[in-house]
């Protein structure tokens, strides 16, 4: 008898525990968004700006990197002519704005408002480009630096990173500035050239002089995101995906040194095998993943649009969560935005088949998720590796992940509906950002910070970023000009 009590208690616990689930899950529902009101655009010349943007491409601004060797370099020339050429094509903003330039290659601009007394916006973008991986250029289906525009496709090196956003911030304000638009908030550009390789002479000290003008931001937006279909089975609507946080970034050196000698009389555990158990230590026990701060809001946001078995994960989260890290875990995307990551990218020892190396070097990236920090990458590095002798420390610079930005600021609301406005069916979302950009040196000078490349991206057009093949459609650069001028007019003439 007693028995039977206890099993129908357990029966009812689960039926009430099931209700639960499964009602939180039923009841999702998407967060109300004021889409605000639709504003009457300037019109542009498409085809001119889709020949300037080719012109842009043209020139090879690949990153200077002169503190790492063994990386192909860029030359100062091609930024220098594409400074050039944006004075040569956008007479109005050259009229208008004051330009300054950082380190001689990178450009600041200044649209004074009428009301000096509102915060100013500031726009980031970065000129430079990663370069083309030697040996590839045949497999791409136009020349990487050839601006080539066929079958409705702009085709080069920068046409998704991130020239796209340089040539469509200037092509919204010589449209507006055409137009007689006067901003009441003061517009702000600043655009990098060495964003690829860190951003430390271009953001980094455009920021310090922004900084050291006294300068606070209402909003900074910078790339990061895009609108991208197909990102999750089961959602049919495509998600703007707006950064409100980036991950930190730190790249471990590991050097092992040995006595080195003749390979005829080697010993065991010499440089070359404690640098590989180490490296497999690092691969086989990474960091624990977890669900929380910007991946937690984005799964909670797009969660209405998920499948019902999807959403009864993220509606209990208590309950699942385990769960639901096992599904995201699958997908090497999905994965890095609930851990902090470990990528094994350099080993080098050896010099010659018959020698005993006197060292071995590895590099280990790790981009590291809000929660961790560079102290504590460095504290699980070296005790999963547990073997003193091999030196850990950080490889140039090293910084911990950006605090998330709100999403109940004036800034996401106008940069909201700016994307409403030009994509069609969209459902805007925030996230973590598993890269590195510009926007990280800029976020004490404003409490809103973002990340948004007004550009479309099916799941497999990701590979395009730094891969081969990196093109944008002309549609889908008329829509980034479209995005840039909804945004600075709804931004700047409300206060």
């Amino acid at each position: 008898m007693l028995k039977r009590r206890w099993v129908r208690f357990g029966l009812l616990a689960f039926g009430l525990l099931l209700a639960v689930v499964v009602s939180r899950a039923a009841l999702m529902t998407a967060p109300a968004v004021d889409r605000g009101e639709s504003l009457p655009l300037p019109e542009f010349d498409e085809a001119a700006a889709v020949a300037r943007l080719s012109s842009a491409l043209q020139l090879a601004t690949i990153s200077l990197a002169p503190e790492r060797t063994g990386e192909a370099q860029g030359d100062e020339r091609t930024f220098h002519a594409l400074h050039a050429l944006l004075e040569r094509e956008f007479p109005r903003v050259h009229k208008t704005l004051r330009r300054e330039t950082v380190n001689q290659l990178s450009l600041v601009y200044r649209w004074p408002g009428s009301d000096p007394a509102l915060a100013p916006i500031l726009l980031l973008a970065h000129m430079d480009v990663v370069p083309v991986e030697p040996g590839t250029e045949a497999d791409w289906g136009q020349a990487p630096f050839s601006g080539a525009v066929v079958d409705g496709e702009i085709w080069g090196r920068g046409a998704m990173d991130d020239k796209t956003s340089v040539m469509a911030i200037l092509e919204a304000i010589e449209a507006l500035l055409a137009n007689g638009f006067v901003p009441q908030r003061t517009v702000v550009l600043a655009f990098g050239h060495d964003e690829e390789t860190g951003g430390r002479r271009g953001a980094q000290a455009m920021a310090k002089r922004f900084e050291a003008e006294g300068l606070a931001f209402e909003m900074v937006l910078d790339e990061g995101g895009a609108v991208v279909e197909g990102s999750l089975p089961g959602i049919d609507a495509p998600i703007a995906f707006v950064g409100i946080a980036e991950k930190g970034y730190a790249s471990l050196e590991l050097t092992a040194a040995e006595e080195g000698g003749h390979s005829s009389m080697p010993s065991t555990g010499g440089a070359i095998a404690r640098m590989g158990a180490a490296v497999r230590r690092l691969d086989e026990h990474q960091m624990a993943p977890r669900i929380g701060g910007p991946t937690q809001t984005m799964l909670e946001t797009i969660g209405p649009q998920m499948p019902f078995a999807m959403r009864l994960g993220v509606a209990n989260l208590w309950l699942l969560e385990r769960v639901l890290l096992k599904v995201m875990m699958a997908k090497p995307a999905a994965a890095a935005t609930v851990r902090t990551t470990t990528a094994l990218t350099v080993f080098e020892a050896g010099s010659a088949d018959n020698v005993l190396p006197q060292s071995a070097r590895a590099i280990v990236n790790f981009r590291i998720l809000p929660g961790d920090t560079v102290e504590s990458v460095l504290t699980h590095a070296r005790a999963v590796i547990g073997d003193a002798s091999i030196e850990v420390k950080c490889l140039d610079a090293c910084w911990d992940p950006s605090a998330p930005s709100p999403t109940d600021t004036r800034g996401f609301a106008r940069l909201q509906q700016a994307i409403l406005h030009t994509f069609d069916r969209v459902v805007v979302a925030p996230y973590l950002v598993v890269g590195a950009t510009d926007a990280h040196h800029y976020q004490h000078l404003s409490p809103a910070t973002y990340r948004f490349l007004p550009i479309t991206m099916k799941d497999g057009q990701r590979k395009r970023l730094h891969g081969t093949g990196e093109r944008i459609s002309v549609a889908d650069y008329h829509r980034a000009i479209r995005f840039y001028l909804d945004l600075i007019m709804r931004t700047t003439t409300r206060p």
